[in-house]
């Protein structure tokens, strides 16, 4: 049985186009999530934050968190971030929902057997694009997440 005491989940949102993290920031809120929320705009910052968070600490009881990725990234794509943090075994359990525009079934398809647990197409229309991510809030709200013990 694990000592950790619950600690609230942090989303990690890996974005490059500025506008969009803050959408999904703000449709986030709207939905009632008030959890911290780290925003880094390219995939090796990303890779760098979760290694640090993960290899350095017993991060289930410190610092438990949710990816929310993107696959068009700058310096390492999406697709790698995915396969880093899915192939190393203290990052593997991480809840990883790609939030991306690419809605080619390939695409979908190779993150899926890269180990993302959601797949989740933006829509272009900001309207449908808020409410997309209002409803991503509500699922948010009731995610466990594994805790080693």
């Amino acid at each position: 049985m694990s000592n950790c005491q619950p600690v609230p989940l942090k989303i990690v949102l890996v974005e490059d186009n500025p506008g969009h993290a803050r959408l999904v920031e703000k449709s986030l809120r709207r939905a009632n999530i008030s959890n911290d929320i780290v925003v880094l705009n390219d995939g090796q910052k990303a890779v760098d934050y979760i290694f640090e968070k993960s290899l350095k600490s017993d991060r289930r009881c410190n610092d438990p968190f949710l990816v929310l990725l993107d696959l068009n990234l700058p310096i390492l794509d999406g697709y790698e971030v995915l396969e880093k943090i899915k192939s190393h075994d203290k990052t593997k359990q991480i809840p990883v929902v790609v939030l991306t525009t690419t809605d080619n079934p390939k695409e979908i398809s190779r993150c899926y057997e890269l180990g993302c647990n959601v797949y989740i197409t933006k829509p272009v229309d900001y309207q449908n694009f808020s409410e997309a991510i209002r409803n991503l809030g509500l699922f948010l709200s009731v995610v466990k997440i594994p805790i080693e013990d």
